[in-house]
This record gives C-alpha cells, structure tokens and sequence, in this order.
C-alpha cells in the first residue's frame, strides 16, 4: 500500500499528471482488464424492480415517489431468467450498503405535477454505514446469491460503489482522527472551481487525503467484492475524488480482489476524448459516454444534419486500445429517453438500434427495453413494468413486449456479429442525404454489417455500395430476416419514415 501525507498531496497529484503525459505516448496498454467489448450491461435500482422478500418491507410506500417501493436483492435474483432470455451479459447494481434513515424533503419540477415529499435513500447514495447493508436491500448472503446465479447465466455483476461521500447527517460528520481531524469537509465549497473539495448534492464529503479515512473506504467496498464474488464495480462520482486515490484502489482491487476486476467510471460529460487521461494512467477499465443520449436523441428528433451525426459515431472509434466507453439512452440521473423522443417509440426504436451497433459497452436501464414510462426525475426512477405477471411493485404495469422483442433481436445480433464490438467504422451516406448509413467491419473475422437510418417523416431511397465479400450472396435484413436487393454491386432499399435497417449476409454460422 502506498503512504501519503496527512494532507492534500500536491506532488503526488503532479507525479500522477507527469506519469498520465508519459503513457499517452503509449499506442496501447498491457494493463487493461479481460476485454467486455462485447458485454451489455443492464443497470437496475434494486428497490424499483422486483420484490422477492415481504418481510424486509417496513416503511414501504409505493405512493411515495422518494419512498422505498419494495424491491430487493432477492427479487433481482428471481427475476435473473427475464435478463439472461433478453441477451444481458452483465449487471449494474445500485451501492447497497445502509441508508440514511430519515428522508430529506423534495419538489419535483412543477409541470410533473408531484407535490413535496418525502425521499429516503432507496436508490442506495446516501449511506450511512459502508460497513453494514440496507436492510430493505438484503443481506451480505442475499447478494453472494445474486452474483452465484448471475455467474451460472453467464452474467458478471458491477456493484456501484461510493468513495466520494456519504449520506446527510451521517455518523461519518462526528468520526475525527486520532489529531482531532474530521474525517468530513465542512465548507460547501463550488464543484466548479474545485471538483475535489466540495460537497456534491451538499453531502458529507469524505476527507480521502487522509490515510485512515481513504483507507476504511477502501477497505469496506473490497471486503463486500471478497466475500460476494463481484466482477468489479461502478465507481460513482468519478472526478470528485483525487487521482493517486483511484491509482491506490486500482492496485488493491487487483491484489485483493482480481486481476480482471474491472472499473467503470462515472466521470459526469465523460467521452472518448476526455477520458483518456483516465484510461492513459489505467485508473479504470472504461468510463460513461455521456454523449451519446443527447446526440441520438437529437438525430432522431431531426435536429442537425444526418451527416453530422453519422460523423460523431465515427470519432467515438477514438479509444485507447484495451479500455471501452459505456452508452446509455437513459438512466436515474438523466431524463428517459422514450420521453426525449415525443413517446416516439419508432425514433426510440431507432436510437436503440444505432446504439447496439455502435462501439462501446451499450447499457440499457431497466425498464426501457419495454417501453417504462416516466420522463425526468423522480419519474426517470419509477417502478419496472411487470404487466400481468405477479411481480411487485410494478404488477400492472403496462410493458411493450414488441419492443423487447426488438431488444431481444439487437442483442442478438451483437452477440453474432463480431464486427459490432470489435469492427471498424465507415460512414456510407454523404453530406447530401438524409440518410445515416455506416458499415462495421472486422478484420480477423470477415464479419461486415450495415446499418441504415431514416429519421425522415418520408419514404427515403437508399444506395450505397454492397462489400465486395457480398457480391453473389444473399443480403438480408437482420432484424426481420427479410431479403435486401443487390444490383451491380448496390445495396437498395426503400427507407420507410423514421425506420432502421440492419444488413448482414447468413453465410456465417451464427450462435443460436
């Protein structure tokens, strides 16, 4: 374990920043965790999904939107079928450690029409103790569960950990230093000007320059890892914590844990491009794009020009090798995106399919592969939709089993085609069309797929050259399993209004 001062190291921070120069002169890296290019990730907040344990159920108030609804470990555990038949590769699962006990006071925005309420820490950010588990969530055992009946199904499991804070008014304010030095900052401090030492939300924030509090932190979130059998975590508040502190954590949870253990990071605005410093120190394995809604989004809903958009798909290819980013059209923090859209489930359908067949680890937050309703918070944190099925709290929910059907399809198809995780990227439509065609290509296995898009209200005509692998073979539409025309060496397609296309040759053996 490295030593540090018992104050804010300075020169540590340079050496960190001097080390981050040297290794962005390196192509790639030799220290990347096992490869998840080709995992899908399914983020689901354990007290909105499924119930599987009654007697954990006080002071449940499914009416309440900031109240606890139920769910829990148990209840994931049961329901782990309904993701592993979907295509999930891997799990992200809210911090799970004990909340806060008393809730803070809340306004939703106005137009939602949600009076004050109140909020508890259901959604598992406001701990109150890194050392015990939210008893509404289950027990150390609950979760071994979980991660053994994930593993059989093929799954891996990310536990969303928290080293930046803790919850309001928590034990951790009076906890001092054998000197008499809190543990927690006091001043409130303006996260625009000094991302480290201020309180996010206003949270307790954790002094993590000094060696006993960045030391228990660490401790009680790779102890949980050991004894569950976790597959790394998510690394909530990425860039409110110092670098030589992810530099320590990443060389324990190697030591104590494994040497695949990987780690996402939630860097808020997060990109290819900034997170390379991250990547370039191997901090992490990989971090969120938040890019990627918000362009989609305004793709789908005809803002800017096709080209434009096509273009950015193809800047996302710059990542370091070995290290992924991770995109998402929804999550808690953030509006849904079916909302976004106008409830517009052709342009969702649409988004989803780009962001399928697009580079980086695609994460779908539950519910949405089902139409969830629910727009910005707190209705961006609503209960899963179970429809018929005996499922709590979200039994009667109405769900879109057409569109996860199409889920069901996409996932699929990633899993086939080899050239969707790994392959290059070439733009086929040109400034002039309305279109957004690209191909993904993967060398090493011969693996090409085209997808096409038209945002249009319109029929579209499309054209674009078919590989020269192609030429002489069937064409298909991967989704519907419908034939492509190919004339002279073209693919030609009438693009129905704001419809997707995803073109492939069955010549090779897929997985069934």
């Amino acid at each position: 374990m490295l030593v540090y001062p018992n104050v804010t190291p300075k020169w540590l921070h340079a050496v960190a920043v001097l080390l981050s120069a040297i290794l962005a002169c390196v192509p790639g890296s030799a220290f990347a965790a096992k490869d998840w290019s080709g995992e899908v990730l399914y983020f689901v907040l354990l007290d909105r999904f499924a119930d599987g344990d009654s007697g954990n159920n006080f002071k449940v108030q499914r009416g309440n939107p900031g109240g606890y609804h139920g769910g829990d470990i148990k209840g994931l555990t049961q329901q782990l079928d309904e993701l592993s038949d979907l295509g999930v590769t891997a799990l992200w699962i809210n911090p799970v450690q004990k909340q806060m006990p008393n809730p803070m006071y809340a306004q939703a925005p106005a137009k939602l029409g949600i009076p004050e309420f109140q909020h508890f820490g259901f959604h598992g950010y406001w701990i109150e103790d890194f050392e015990a588990m939210e008893p509404h969530f289950g027990s150390v055992a609950d979760l071994k569960q979980l991660v053994d009946e994930a593993h059989k199904r093929g799954i891996k499991v990310l536990l969303d950990v928290v080293y930046n804070h803790s919850g309001y008014n928590s034990k951790y304010n009076e906890r001092r230093t054998s000197d008499g030095v809190s543990w927690m900052r006091t001043a409130e401090g303006n996260c625009e000007v000094d991302a480290i030492k201020c309180r996010v939300g206003g949270l307790p924030d954790f002094k993590t320059e000094i060696p006993e509090v960045r030391e228990y932190l660490l401790q009680a979130n790779i102890r949980l890892a050991k004894q569950t059998g976790l597959d790394g975590f998510r690394l909530d508040t990425y860039k409110h914590v110092e670098t030589y502190f992810w530099l320590e954590h990443r060389k324990r949870t190697r030591a104590e844990v494994s040497q695949d253990f990987f780690l996402l990071a939630e860097y808020w605005g997060g990109t290819a491009s900034s997170l390379d410093p991250f990547f370039a120190r191997d901090e992490v394995d990989s971090g969120f794009d938040f890019s990627f809604k918000g362009s989609c989004e305004s793709f789908a809903n005809g803002r800017g020009r096709s080209i434009a958009f096509g273009s950015y798909l193809g800047k996302r290819h710059s990542i370091r090798k070995g290290y992924q980013v991770a995109h998402y059209m929804s999550t808690h923090d953030e509006p849904m995106a079916l909302a976004n859209l106008g409830g517009d489930k052709a342009k969702f359908r649409l988004c989803a399919a780009v962001q399928m067949t697009s580079i980086g680890i695609p994460v779908i937050y539950y519910g949405e592969e089902v139409g969830r309703g629910g727009s910005e918070w707190p209705t961006n944190r609503n209960d899963m939709p179970w429809g018929d099925r005996e499922v709590y709290p979200g039994h009667g929910v109405a769900r879109d089993e057409s569109l996860r059907d199409f889920y069901k399809a996409l996932l699929r198809l990633r899993q086939q085609h080899p050239a969707l995780t790994r392959g290059s990227y070439t733009l086929l439509s040109t400034p002039q069309e309305k279109l957004v065609a690209y191909q993904r290509t993967d060398l090493d296995s011969g693996d090409q797929v085209i997808l096409v898009a038209n945002r249009d209200p319109d029929v579209v005509q499309a054209d674009y050259p078919a590989p020269e692998a192609w030429i002489g073979k069937p064409v298909i539409d991967a989704i519907s399993g419908a034939p492509v025309q190919v004339e002279g060496g073209r693919i030609k397609l009438d693009m129905a209004p704001v419809s997707v296309r995803i073109l492939t040759t069955p010549t090779r053996k897929l997985v069934p």
